[in-house]
């Protein structure tokens, strides 16, 4: 069975990219087709693989501003010939599922979101552009909405990573998916011995990571707030984020693994104020034996148990988190019920329930096929 792994860009290592990994475990020899590549960027690992661009690789700045060549990739991905492969595993959020193979291939999705910014955000990222961008952004996510759809089609198979992009799949693509959480390494971030003495945030400076939510809470409550995170390509916001904040929170930047797993480690609890596909960082969070106070949206309802691994609050509001932070502070949690309910989403987990998917998914597509020969 000749097997490729379609990702939309790798140009830095979040949580789609540690699901390429993981399934480059399962497949070795299955080669990467990808819009764009910054091998500078990416895991050792991934890097190391036979990697096949598009033609947008060779445009102008394509590396760091690949938000730019959005309304190409479509064709950056129909461009590529995967007439060779007997299975095609496309990680998507973006535009990857579109590949274009044979009927004789079984393609298997692995669905990170519906493109967020066309579908269950895009009136949020329509609010946040600014001058020319907001006149040109609805006709291109009009044309990527119609493609996004069609290209649907060209999927054999669905698997997700929560209950909630299960669905945005339904609601979207009309299709159905089964979940599958990604693969969190437990082995790595794991329990230490430190005094819990702030809370931590650990974002992206995007609107939709409500890091301004947790600010303005955490400037009201006095209490101790470290916020770790970077800027991005575009929705960048630290400057107007240290205006709003206190004494009391604390800027970091951006941080490498073993400094994340300290902070998580120090944490009195984590700050999970978005709604996300799934939220990678809240579970290495739990995996360091530290509680969630999460936004009851998303998934965060298949990672927190409430007063048991952390609290939820229900409106992204700093009123609703102040009150979710006090109630909190009345609990007692026990750290190691945390750390082994983190237990569940460790990388070996998702690959025995991701191989035993694709066996039985390909299994059932050449039986079909058999079906439809003799017919």
């Amino acid at each position: 069975m000749k097997v490729a792994i379609a990702h939309d860009y790798l140009v830095n290592m979040g949580g789609s990219e540690k699901v390429v990994e993981q399934l480059l475990h399962l497949y070795p020899e299955a080669p990467i087709y990808t819009a764009i590549c910054d091998p500078s960027k990416i895991s050792e690992r991934i890097a190391s693989t036979r990697i096949i661009t598009s033609f947008l690789q060779k445009l102008p700045g394509a590396k760091k501003r690949w938000q730019r060549y959005l309304p190409l990739m479509p064709l950056a991905f129909e461009q590529f010939d995967l007439s060779d492969y007997d299975l095609v595993i496309s990680s998507n959020h973006s535009c990857s599922k579109g590949v274009i193979t044979r009927p004789e291939t079984c393609h298997i999705c692995y669905s990170h979101t519906p493109m967020r910014y066309a579908w269950s955000s895009y009136h949020d990222y329509l609010k946040a552009c600014r001058g020319f961008s907001k006149y040109i952004l609805p006709p291109i996510m009009s044309y990527l909405r119609l493609w996004d759809r069609l290209s649907a089609d060209r999927v054999d198979y669905f698997v997700c990573n929560s209950r909630a992009v299960k669905a945005r799949i339904a609601t979207y693509y009309g299709r159905e998916a089964e979940v599958i959480p990604p693969p969190v390494d437990t082995s790595f971030f794991t329990t230490g011995e430190d005094d819990r003495d702030f809370y931590l945030i650990v974002a992206r400076y995007m609107p939709y990571k409500r890091v301004d939510l947790a600010v303005i809470a955490f400037t009201h409550l006095g209490l101790p707030l470290v916020v770790v995170g970077g800027v991005v390509g575009y929705g960048t916001a630290e400057e107007s984020l240290r205006k709003m904040a206190g004494p009391n929170i604390s800027f970091v930047g951006q941080a490498s693994g073993e400094e994340l797993r300290d902070y998580y480690r120090k944490a009195r609890a984590f700050i999970f104020p978005a709604e996300e596909d799934f939220g990678i960082t809240a579970v290495e969070a739990q995996a360091c034996g530290t509680p969630v106070i999460a936004y009851s949206r998303g998934g965060a309802l298949d990672t927190v148990v409430e007063g048991r691994t952390g609290v939820f609050f229900e409106e992204q509001t700093p009123e609703s988190l102040v009150e979710a932070v006090r109630k909190f502070e009345e609990l007692s949690l026990d750290s190691a019920f945390i750390r082994r309910h983190a237990e569940r989403f460790d990388e070996s987990v998702f690959r025995s329930k991701m191989k035993a998917f694709v066996e039985e998914k390909y299994a059932e597509f050449q039986d079909k096929l058999s079906r439809e020969r003799r017919a």
